[in-house]
C-alpha cells in the first residue's frame, strides 16, 4: 500500500484550549504549535506516531455548536483513532468513561473492537484496536458486544 495511515483531521472548535485538553488527558496528544493569525487560532495537536488534528478556532464561526446525528453529518461523519495495543485501548477506554464522554461499550467487529466517544464539542470519535479474540474470517456487525468486556 502507498499510505501509512491517517496524516490529519481538520476539527473546527470554539474552545482550543478545552479542546487540547481533553485529547492530551484522554489520548496523551502533545501540542506541536499554536497560532493566531487574525481571526483565526490553528492549534497542531499530535495524537499519534505520524497522526495530528489540525484545530481551528475561528472568531465568529459556529460550525462547532451544529452537532447532527451518525450518517446525517455530510461526507465526514467521525473520526477513527487506532489504539497502540489492548493495554492502550483499555487505558482510553477507562479514561473516557470517567471524562463522561463514553459509556465504554466495546464492540466486536471480528478483527476488531471499538469504542465510540463524544468530545467536549460533540464530536464524535472512534478507537480501534486489532482483536485479540478474534477468529479468522469472522465479521460481526455495529453493535456486537466484545466478550472480554460484556460477558
Amino acid at each position: 500500500m502507498l499510505i501509512d495511515g491517517l496524516h490529519h483531521a481538520a476539527i473546527l472548535t470554539n474552545d482550543t484550549d478545552r479542546f487540547t485538553a481533553f485529547y492530551q488527558h484522554i489520548f496523551d496528544a502533545v501540542v506541536d504549535a499554536s497560532n493566531r493569525d487574525g481571526p483565526v487560532r490553528l492549534t497542531f495537536l499530535t495524537i499519534g506516531a505520524h497522526t495530528e488534528l489540525n484545530v481551528f478556532e475561528i472568531d465568529d464561526n459556529d460550525q462547532a455548536d451544529h452537532q447532527t446525528p451518525m450518517f446525517g453529518r455530510g461526507r465526514l461523519d467521525h473520526i477513527g483513532l487506532r489504539a497502540a495495543s489492548i493495554d492502550a485501548f483499555d487505558e482510553i477506554r477507562d479514561r473516557l468513561m470517567a471524562a463522561g464522554a463514553s459509556d465504554g461499550f466495546v464492540t466486536d467487529f471480528g478483527p476488531v473492537l471499538s469504542t465510540f466517544f463524544a468530545d467536549p464539542d460533540g464530536l464524535e470519535g472512534e478507537v480501534c484496536v486489532p482483536n485479540p479474540d478474534a477468529e479468522p474470517g469472522i465479521r460481526n456487525p455495529p453493535g456486537t458486544p466484545a466478550r472480554r468486556y460484556h460477558g
